[in-house]
């Protein structure tokens, strides 16, 4: 069976930007909200990594929270 390289659906707000990334594909390029396949430039990686880097930790706290004991 040969490899697929498979497209990443998500929802990334990218304040500097004001974009939403909605697919990155495997090479690298975007696909933002209402626009067609590209590769960022540099500046637009570096603020695309940053704005992901700060959902991460966002997430990694939220789970944190909903792990915890349930308060009663």
């Amino acid at each position: 069976m040969p490899h697929v390289a498979l497209m990443k659906q998500m929802t990334l707000y990218v304040e500097p930007m004001d974009a939403t990334v909605v697919e990155v594909a495997p090479d690298g390029r975007v696909r933002l909200e209402n626009e067609d396949w590209r590769t960022p430039s540099l500046q637009e990686r570096r603020a695309i990594i940053y704005a992901a880097r700060g959902e991460i930790d966002a997430l990694t706290e939220l789970v944190e929270i909903l792990e915890r004991d349930p308060v009663s």
